[in-house]
């Protein structure tokens, strides 16, 4: 499956790069999953140039994996909410 984790970035310590690390690690138990990780992306890109590669990581993927903190991203939020549509799997960290 794959699977690509959302979470709040902006406005965190390194871009909340571990939380995002750490769920990717959990994720990556499962034999055959492939992680999508926005929190690896390269550093220099405006924010509309990071969501538009995050919504094309949505399109390829199965499922979304929501981070604690999600609901107060607006950027987390708007991947929901198109995951949501699109019919993914919805998976929320515990």
């Amino acid at each position: 499956m794959k699977i690509y984790i959302a979470g709040p970035i902006s406005g965190y310590k390194n871009g909340n790069r571990e939380a995002f690390t750490v769920a990717e690690e959990k994720l990556n138990q499962v034999s055959g999953n492939v992680i999508l990780n926005p929190s690896k992306l390269p550093k220099g890109l405006s924010e509309s140039e990071y969501m538009d590669i995050c919504m094309a990581m949505i399109r390829c993927a199965d499922a979304i994996y929501l981070l604690n903190g999600w609901k107060a991203s607006a950027g987390a939020s708007a991947e929901y909410a198109i995951a949501y549509k699109l019919g993914l799997k919805i998976m929320i960290q515990n």
